[in-house]
């Protein structure tokens, strides 16, 4: 257990949920988030946390003079990073800010995570950094697949992770990374695939699916990440790298057609639109690893974690209405 933990991106979705859990389950535990609130990152998502030892800071971690402070003045002794920007849309359209927040600012946290003696840091990635599956079922990605990204994004994270193993390598800092396949359930921002399609089909709009459906992703339920994320974190592995995936792998269209099922929507409301640019096939994980060294296995099924997820949507529709509001989403 650690006495006070910095999360970064805290008020995100995946980076919420974690602190959610943590703050449940490590009750002598201080906790910082630390989120620049961008249009992910949202005060909303945790306020009902904040209390004696929990406290929210607003920042950038691009920002290498307020980062060299705040370590100097919280003395943390474990960091976990999911500041990151992660849209790819978005990263095809402006490539620039995702150099400047995954890489520039996953160094400034390195840096100041060795020069104050954090003792832990662990990097939250994605498996996206791996590239393309293309369409063998047989295959997986491994600990051991070059990192091959093919967007702006991916290529931006893939950078994060390497400067993170060089700390290792380098200064022997206690350093572990884990990339995780496609993550659902509450807080998720609107844009995304579940959220977002959760909305059109309760408003009976079409759902827009990109090319002929058929690419692949391994879903996750946000809360078995934030477990496999503690048990790195109480573990004494450093240097190493983790997948994380839910076994659960299925095409776009595939979680179109549960969604509308569960929800009693029509499949005529499915619309194809031009594929995304530079749209990788296939992702899917092995998570041996994990399983192996620490014993981590996901819990919640598909079927499941996406009655909870629309459950949770239906009950706080003022949550993600605000948000579409403020972000002018259609």
């Amino acid at each position: 257990m650690f006495n006070k933990i910095l999360i970064t991106g805290g008020a995100g979705f995946i980076g919420s949920n974690f602190a959610r859990y943590y703050k449940k389950k490590y009750i002598n535990t201080e906790i910082v988030v630390l989120d620049k609130l961008t249009y992910a990152g949202n005060l909303d998502n945790i306020s009902d946390l904040i209390d004696v030892r929990f406290k929210f800071v607003q920042g950038d971690i691009a920002d290498q003079p307020f980062i060299d402070n705040l370590f100097a003045l919280e003395n943390f002794d474990c960091v976990v990073n999911f500041a990151a920007e992660t849209h790819v849309d978005r990263s095809i359209i402006d490539p620039h800010i995702f150099v400047l927040t995954n890489i520039i600012g996953t160094h400034n946290l390195l840096l100041a995570a060795k020069n104050n003696k954090v003792k832990r840091y662990h990097q939250i990635s994605t498996d996206e950094v791996y590239g393309d599956l293309g369409e063998a079922s047989t295959h997986f990605f491994t600990e051991d697949t070059p990192l091959d990204p093919t967007m702006p994004y991916a290529a931006s994270k893939a950078s994060s992770d390497m400067l993170v193993q060089s700390y290792f390598n380098t200064y022997n800092m206690p350093v572990t990374i884990s990339r995780c396949s496609n993550n659902y359930g509450p807080y998720q921002f609107p844009e995304k695939l579940v959220p977002y399609f959760f909305r059109l089909a309760a408003n009976d709009k079409p759902l827009p699916v990109y090319g002929d459906g058929m690419n692949i992703r391994d879903w996750l339920y946000v809360e078995d990440h934030c477990i496999a994320i503690d048990l790195i974190l109480n573990s004494n592995k450093y240097g190493e790298v983790y997948n994380i995936g839910g076994h659960n792998e299925k095409t776009n269209l595939e979680i179109t057609r549960i969604m509308l099922k569960f929800m009693g929507k029509d499949e005529g409301l499915i619309t194809y639109v031009e594929d995304r640019k530079a749209h990788d096939r296939r992702y899917a994980i092995d998570p041996s690893k994990i399983k192996n060294d620490l014993g981590w296995e996901p819990t919640i099924k598909f079927e499941d974690g996406i009655k909870i997820t629309f459950e949770w949507y239906e009950q706080n529709r003022t949550w993600w209405e605000k948000l579409i509001a403020n972000a002018n989403i259609i």
